[in-house]
C-alpha cells in the first residue's frame, strides 16, 4: 500500500473570494436596483453624468458577471479543485496575486465605466489597459489550476474539472479575440474590427461569456456541489460525459443568433440557428443529470434551504436553456429582439442559475471553512422564498413587456398605416412592468442583505480553518501493469494534457469557420461607394455617443420589416458600417433606433431633446444631459484619433490628421450658426455640437442613391 502523504489545503483564498463575491454581489444588485428605477423615473439620474442609466446600465452587468459570478467562480473552484486532486494548490503566491489582481480590475471597472471610459461592446467594455490586466490575472488562475492538475494525487480528474479546465481555456480565447484594440491614448482605443465583422467577433465573444463564464464553470460547480449538498453521487456519469463535449463543442457556434435580420450575412445567421437549436440537448442532458442525482432524496429538499437553492438553481438553468434556442428561432426572435423579453431571459440565467446556485453553495461553504453550524436555517428559507418570490417578480413582467412591445411595433390598422407610429406611445405602454421588476429587484437584494447577516453570524460563531490538514497517497501517473480503463473515456480523463489540447481543439473548430470567412470572402461585407468616413466632428460626437451609453437604448440597426421600414426608414445595409468603430447595433431598444436619424429632424430639435427631451417627446422618459451645453468639446487628442482610423484602413487623406483640427472647427461653427438662427445661443466648441453633427450624419449616405454595392471574393 502506498505511503500516505500530509498536506494542507488552503482555505483563506477560498474564504477571500466567498467573501468578495458576497460584497460584489450586493453592490451589483443595489447598481441594477437603481436603473430599474432610474428607467421611468429618469428624475433619478439627477442631472449627474457619473450615474445616469446609460453608464450605470453597463457598470451593472460587468459587477454581476466578473465581480459577483466571477468571484463565485474562483472560490468554488478553489475549494472544489484542491479536494478533487487531493493536493494543495500549485503555488500560494499566484493564488493570492489572482485574488488582488482580480479584485483590482473591479474596481477599475468601477472607477472607468461611470466615467464613461468604455469600449461600448456588451460585457467587453473595458478599455485596453484593463484588457491586458485582465488577461494576465486570468493566466495567473490558469497556471495555477494546470500546475495543480499536473501534481494531483487523485489519477482520473472528475468532471467538475472538466469543465473548469474548458472555461479556463475558452474565455482566455475569446476575451484576447475580441479586445484586439489600436490604442490611441492611455484610456482611449478603437477595436480594429470594424461594422459587421466587429458585430459577429462580438457576439461570438458576448454569447460564449454567457457559455463560458456564467455556464461551463457553473455546471462544474454544480457537478461537485450538488451531490456534496445531498450526499449522493451524480446521477449518470456517461451522461456527464455527453453533456460536457457535446455543450462545449456545439455553443461556440450559437453567438450570431443575437444578429438575426441584422446586416449579418445570412449564412452565418443560419449557423446561429441551427446550433442554438441543437443547445437544447446537452444542456438538458446537464440539467436532468443534476435533478436526478435528488431522485429519492426530495424529502431532504423540502427541508433542506441548501438544496433548495440548488435545485431551483438547476431549474432556472433549464428553463433558461430551453428559451435561449427558442428565441434563436428567426420568427420567434423577429418578435422578441430588441424588447424586454430579452432582458427576462437573461435574468432567468443570472438570478436563477448563477444567482441561487452561488447561494446555496455559500451557505453549504461558509460553515465547513470555518468549521461551525450555520447560524440561521430559519434566514436561510427565508433568503430562498424572498429570492424566488424577487425572480419571479422580475422575470414575468419582462416577458409581459417584451411581447407587448414586440406586437405594439409590428401593428398595422387596416388601413395599412403603423398603428402605433410614436415609439413613445409603446414605451410608455410597459411603464407599469417596470415598476414590478423594480419590486422583484428590491425582494431580492433584500434576500441578499439577509444573507450578509447569516453569514457574517455563521462566521463569527466559528474560526476560520485556513490550513485544512489532509492526507492522500502519491500518485503514480502510469504504473506498470495498469489495467485497461473500465471506460474509455477514463483514459483521456488520467492524461491532463491530452484533455487540454482536445477541449481546444473541440471549442476551436466552431469559431474558426464563423470568423475566418468573414475576412477572407469580401462578398460577406459588400462596400457602397457612397459611404464615406466620419468627419472630425462627427467621429467626436460618435465617441461622446459611446460615452453616455447611449447603445444601452437605442439600436443602429434597421431590420427589414415592413414596421421597421415604415417606422425608421430604408433597413441597414453592411456596407454602412464599414467605417465604425465600434459597431453600434445596440441590444435593446428602450429608445427608437437612430440609424436613419440623420436629417429627420433639424438641429435645433436635437439641441432641446438633449437638454430635455420631454420638451420634444412630452412623456419622454429619456434623462436629460445638460452637461453635454455646458462642457467645452476636447479636441486635444482629434488628430491621433484620426490618424489611428488612418491605420485600421478608413480612407482619410494622407496627412488628413493635419488639417483636420480646422475642418472641425468650420462645420462646428456652422452648426451653432444654425442653431442661434433659430434662437439658441451656444458656442461652436460644445460637447453638444459634435453630438448633433453625428446624429445628422446617421443613415444620410445612401439617402437618395441609387445603392451599388461591390464586393471581391478572394
Amino acid at each position: 500500500m502506498a505511503k500516505l502523504e500530509t498536506f494542507y489545503y488552503d482555505n483563506k483564498i477560498v474564504r477571500d473570494f466567498a467573501i468578495a463575491s458576497v460584497v460584489w454581489g450586493v453592490v451589483a444588485f443595489l447598481v441594477g436596483l437603481t436603473v430599474a428605477f432610474q428607467i421611468y423615473l429618469p428624475q433619478l439620474n439627477f442631472g449627474i453624468p457619473y450615474i445616469t442609466f446609460g453608464r450605470l446600465r453597463p457598470l451593472h452587468t460587468n459587477a454581476a458577471i466578473f465581480a459577483f459570478v466571477g468571484n463565485g467562480i474562483f472560490f468554488g473552484v478553489y475549494y472544489s479543485l484542491q479536494r478533487l486532486l487531493k493536493a494543495r494548490m500549485w503555488s500560494d503566491v499566484l493564488s493570492r496575486i489572482h485574488f488582488w489582481g482580480w479584485q483590482l480590475i473591479i474596481v477599475s471597472a468601477a472607477i472607468t465605466i461611470p466615467l464613461g471610459i468604455t469600449m461600448s461592446k456588451e460585457y467587453a467594455e473595458l478599455e485596453w489597459p484593463i484588457d491586458i490586466m485582465i488577461a494576465i490575472v486570468w493566466v495567473i488562475f490558469g497556471i495555477n489550476m494546470i500546475g495543480t492538475i499536473i501534481k494531483r494525487r487523485e489519477k482520473h480528474m472528475y468532471v467538475a474539472i472538466w469543465f473548469y479546465i474548458a472555461t479556463f481555456f475558452t474565455v482566455a480565447i475569446l476575451h484576447i479575440g475580441n479586445s484586439i484594440e489600436l490604442p490611441v491614448t492611455f484610456l482611449k482605443s478603437y477595436p480594429v474590427y470594424a461594422g459587421v465583422q466587429d458585430a459577429l467577433v462580438q457576439w461570438w465573444y458576448g454569447h460564449n461569456a454567457v457559455a463560458f463564464f456564467l455556464t461551463t464553470p457553473y455546471l462544474g460547480l454544480m457537478y461537485y456541489y450538488l451531490p456534496k449538498a445531498a450526499n449522493r453521487p451524480i446521477f449518470s456519469y456517461r451522461l456527464s460525459i455527453i453533456h460536457f463535449w457535446a455543450l462545449i463543442f456545439i455553443y461556440i457556434w450559437a453567438g450570431p443568433h443575437h444578429l438575426l435580420y441584422t446586416a449579418l450575412p445570412d449564412w452565418t445567421q443560419s449557423l446561429g440557428t441551427v446550433f442554438s437549436i441543437m443547445l437544447i440537448a446537452p444542456s438538458w442532458g446537464g440539467m436532468l443529470n443534476g435533478l436526478l442525482t435528488l431522485r429519492g432524496a426530495w424529502d431532504r429538499v423540502r427541508e433542506d434551504p441548501i438544496l433548495k437553492f440548488m435545485v431551483v438553481a438547476v431549474t432556472a438553468y433549464g428553463m433558461a436553456t430551453f428559451e435561449g434556442p427558442m428565441l434563436a428561432l428567426k420568427n420567434i426572435n423577429a418578435l422578441s429582439h430588441y424588447t424586454d423579453w430579452t432582458i427576462a431571459h437573461v435574468h432567468v440565467g443570472t438570478l436563477g442559475w448563477n444567482g441561487l446556485l452561488t447561494f446555496g453553495i455559500l451557505y453549504w461553504l461558509i460553515p465547513r471553512i470555518y468549521n461551525t453550524k450555520l447560524h440561521s436555517v430559519k434566514m436561510a428559507n427565508f433568503h430562498f422564498w424572498i429570492a424566488t418570490l424577487g425572480i419571479i417578480f422580475y422575470v414575468i413582467p419582462m416577458w409581459w413587456a417584451g411581447v407587448a412591445q414586440g406586437l405594439m411595433w409590428k401593428q398595422f390598422t387596416p388601413e395599412g398605416f403603423l398603428k402605433y407610429p410614436i415609439f413613445l406611445e409603446t414605451v410608455l405602454q410597459i411603464v407599469p412592468m417596470y415598476i414590478i421588476r423594480s419590486i422583484g429587484g428590491t425582494l431580492y437584494l433584500t434576500g441578499s442583505i439577509v444573507m450578509v447577516y447569516n453569514l457574517v453570524k455563521t462566521a463569527k460563531s466559528g474560526s476560520l480553518v485556513a490550513e485544512e490538514k489532509a492526507e492522500a497517497p502519491a500518485l503514480i501517473a502510469h504504473p506498470p501493469n495498469e489495467p485497461k480503463p473500465a471506460y474509455w473515456h477514463n483514459w483521456i480523463e488520467s492524461r491532463p494534457m491530452q484533455f487540454f489540447i482536445a477541449s481546444i481543439v473541440v471549442v476551436l473548430i466552431g469559431g474558426m469557420i464563423e470568423i475566418i470567412p468573414m475576412y477572407l470572402v469580401k462578398s460577406n461585407v459588400p462596400t457602397i461607394s457612397s459611404v464615406k468616413p466620419y468627419t472630425p466632428l462627427e467621429l467626436e460626437g460618435r465617441d461622446i455617443y459611446v460615452r453616455e451609453g447611449c447603445y444601452t437604448c437605442h439600436s443602429q440597426m434597421i431590420r427589414p420589416f415592413r414596421n421597421e421600414t415604415e417606422r425608421y426608414g430604408e433597413y441597414s445595409k453592411a456596407g454602412e458600417f464599414v467605417y465604425d468603430h465600434p459597431f453600434q447595433w445596440g441590444s435593446k431598444r428602450t429608445g427608437p433606433d437612430l440609424h436613419r436619424i440623420g436629417g429627420k429632424y433639424p438641429d435645433a430639435w436635437h439641441f432641446n431633446h438633449m437638454y430635455d427631451p420631454a420638451s420634444m417627446s412630452p412623456g419622454s422618459i429619456m434623462p436629460p444631459f445638460p452637461w453635454l451645453i455646458e462642457d467645452d468639446l476636447d479636441i486635444s487628442d482629434t488628430p491621433a484619433k484620426i490618424s489611428a482610423m488612418q491605420t485600421l484602413g478608413v480612407p482619410y487623406p494622407e496627412g488628413y490628421e493635419e488639417v483636420a483640427l480646422k475642418d472641425l472647427r468650420v462645420q462646428a461653427v456652422k452648426i451653432a450658426v444654425g442653431l442661434k438662427e433659430n434662437g439658441i445661443e451656444v458656442e461652436p466648441g460644445k460637447e453638444i455640437i459634435a453630438l448633433i453633427a453625428y446624429l445628422q450624419r446617421m443613415g444620410i449616405d445612401i439617402k437618395g442613391q441609387d445603392i451599388q454595392q461591390t464586393s471581391t471574393v478572394k
